[in-house]
């Protein structure tokens, strides 16, 4: 027997390997337990400032000081979600974070945006399987990502960057760049 025949699907997800979280009931039990809490964040008055920083405290696995993040956010296991200082995200804001997402210091997101780090194999017999694969999301210190904005599995957006509204970020972005269009592009460094 192979070693990846012992293996949890939460530990082939977390090893970058292909898994099947439709009927793992580990995964399938993080993942409600999460969308539970974001339903009840979602659903608490933008006035209750003090019970939605302990609610998205505890949805998210990392939460750094000075951060917000306004309704409707959504998200598959939150744990995978670490914020630095000063971050801020507008309304709309959706996470499948599979993977890891790191987000750094003093990043702005505007309204609307996607970061997605679950993909699904381009082979139909696995994809009907309900199989998938995971890769983590980066984004630097100093960012702002425009309204409407999709992030791809496995990109790294880099330190004080600017990403245009409407983006799709199918690609590493270097930092010290202002990027847009679909898909992404350096448009000029900064």
């Amino acid at each position: 027997m192979y070693k990846e025949d012992r293996m949890t699907e939460k530990e082939k997800r977390d090893n970058n390997q292909i898994y099947n979280p439709n009927y793992d009931e580990e995964l399938l039990g993080e993942m409600l337990k999460a969308k539970d809490l974001c339903y009840e964040y979602n659903n608490l008055k933008p006035s209750e400032t003090e019970k939605r920083k302990e609610l998205i405290e505890k949805i998210l696995g990392k939460a750094g000081k000075d951060f917000r993040i306004e309704q409707p956010f959504i998200c598959d296991y939150g744990y995978n979600i670490s914020v630095g200082d000063n971050f801020y995200a507008n309304h709309g804001l959706i996470i499948l974070d599979a993977a890891k997402v790191e987000i750094g210091d003093n990043v702005f997101i505007a309204p609307n945006c996607n970061i997605y780090t679950a993909s699904h194999p381009v082979d139909i017999i696995q994809r009907n399987k309900g199989l998938e694969y995971a890769n983590p999301v980066k984004i630097g210190n100093n960012v702002w990502i425009g309204g409407n904005v999709t992030i791809l599995p496995g990109v790294k957006i880099g330190d004080n960057c600017t990403i245009g509204a409407g983006s799709v970020v199918t690609k590493d972005i270097p930092a010290n760049s202002i990027a847009y269009g679909n898909p992404c592009r350096v448009a000029r460094q900064v």
